[in-house]
This record gives C-alpha cells, structure tokens and sequence, in this order.
C-alpha cells in the first residue's frame, strides 16, 4: 500500500532552502518516492495553511520511513531548518 509525505511549509531564505530540496529530491528518489504536488497554486479552504505544500508518493510507509531516516535527508534536513517552518506527516493511501 502506498504511503505519503504530507508537508506544509513556510519558507524564509529560498537560497538556503533550495539547497533542501536538492538532496531532499535524491533521497526521495533514492527510496522510490514520486513527487505529485511540489508548491504551485493552491486554495485553503478550512484551517491554517501555509503558501507551499507539497506531496510524495512512496511504495509503501517503509519506505517512506527509511526515506526520513536516511544520512542523504538527514543533510537535507540541516538546510530545511535554517530556512524553514513546516508541518510533516507520513500516512498511508487506501487499499
């Protein structure tokens, strides 16, 4: 069953968080992870929200785990919190 990264995110310094995203985009792709929604326009509709949201698919919640877990995420992550707040979380798809 599928699994998705959820995150919702403010950015502070593109610079920096662009460094993020590039090794951010190689481990997602290391653990088999798809990008189907990275910023563009959005509506909220109810809640709180943030300008950029973005949305991975990965084969499953293990790999979507190790994917967080990995030394490649870890170095993107040191990048995201110098330039970032976000909201994150994992879930699964439906069957």
């Amino acid at each position: 069953m599928s699994a998705y990264w959820i995150a919702h995110v403010d950015v502070s310094d593109e610079d920096t968080y662009k460094e993020y995203a590039k090794l951010a985009t190689v481990a997602v792709e290391e653990h088999g992870g798809k990008f189907l929604a990275r910023g563009g326009r959005y509506q909220s509709l109810e809640g709180n929200s943030r300008p950029r949201n973005v949305v991975i698919e990965f084969p499953d919640m293990d790999s979507a785990l190790r994917c967080y877990g990995s030394e490649t995420y870890k170095k993107a992550l040191e990048y995201s919190s110098r330039s970032s707040d976000r909201d994150m979380v994992i879930v699964d798809g439906v069957k």
